[in-house]
């Protein structure tokens, strides 16, 4: 694919998130829906994910009609061109639901080859925030920009004096175990941060207000996007074992190396 291509690609992927970010704004000024729980009672799903998830795919039927989609929502629709969308609503509902404003609409653009989408080749993205109106984008071989600002070369600290970001799963039995990791990475960092979309937290991390980031049982939805926004940022994306049990580990170089053999030592 051309350069020219996966700009193009990243144009679109802004519009849509942006699109979606409008209206998922302005629900916030009435009352917010639960419609619906996922992997637990805590696990919110409410009407303005569906109706954002909605939106975008009712406009890649209009913008990019041969192309498929997956959803967080509605799951995985076919195309023909070999292109798959990789979408999230509503990153971070639960601080949707609360007011809170760490919260995204993250969309990528994959080349769909193989049926894992972990390992899907990323070709563009775009993660917008819109309670903070703010939005990271990046095209493979493009580059990464910050609100147009362009990113470069990801900050290396050091463990013991980086920010860590991550997050935790919603069934009782996952969080033990993450609560178990998390009491071997917490003494060697300098702290960690819970802020609730992990499309924010690896856009933070390209920008380097958050140092490193780890989470567990994240899905394709949740990372596709602000992973290539670190890779094109100058970081690193990695990933410990196979499907949603594994880890995603974003940062430097040098610190993800670290940082993952911390993980190694303290996870099944």
């Amino acid at each position: 694919m051309s350069q020219d291509r996966a700009v193009e690609l990243m144009a679109v992927a802004e519009q849509l998130a942006r699109e979606a970010g409008d209206l998922v704004r302005e629900a916030t000024s009435g009352a917010v829906a639960v419609a619906a729980t996922k992997s637990s009672g805590v696990d919110l799903v409410t009407e303005v994910d569906q109706a954002a998830e909605a939106l975008i795919r009712r406009r890649l039927a209009e913008l990019r009609p041969d192309d498929g989609m997956l959803g967080e929502e509605d799951g995985q629709s076919t195309g023909t061109s070999g292109l798959t969308w990789v979408v999230d609503p509503i990153d971070g509902t639960t601080n949707f639901v609360y007011g809170l404003p760490y919260h995204s609409v993250s969309i990528a653009v994959a080349r769909h080859d193989g049926q894992d989408p972990y390992a899907w080749p990323v070709l563009a993205a775009a993660v917008h925030a819109p309670a903070q109106q703010r939005t990271w984008t990046a095209a493979l071989g493009e580059g990464a920009f910050a609100d147009g600002r362009r990113l470069e070369n990801v900050p290396a600290t050091s463990l013991g004096t980086s920010l860590v970001g991550t997050g935790f799963a919603y069934t009782a039995e996952r969080r033990s175990g993450q609560a178990q990791v998390l009491t071997a990475v917490l003494p060697r960092v300098r702290d960690i941060r819970r802020l609730g979309s992990a499309a924010v937290d690896l856009c933070l991390v390209a920008e380097g207000q958050l140092d490193l980031f780890y989470e567990q049982y994240l899905n394709p939805w949740d990372m596709a996007a602000g992973a290539l926004v670190v890779r094109e940022a100058g970081g690193v994306v990695r990933r410990l074992g196979e499907g949603e049990a594994g880890f995603t580990v974003a940062g430097p170089a040098q610190l993800v190396e670290e940082l993952t053999t911390v993980l190694d030592g303290v996870r099944s």
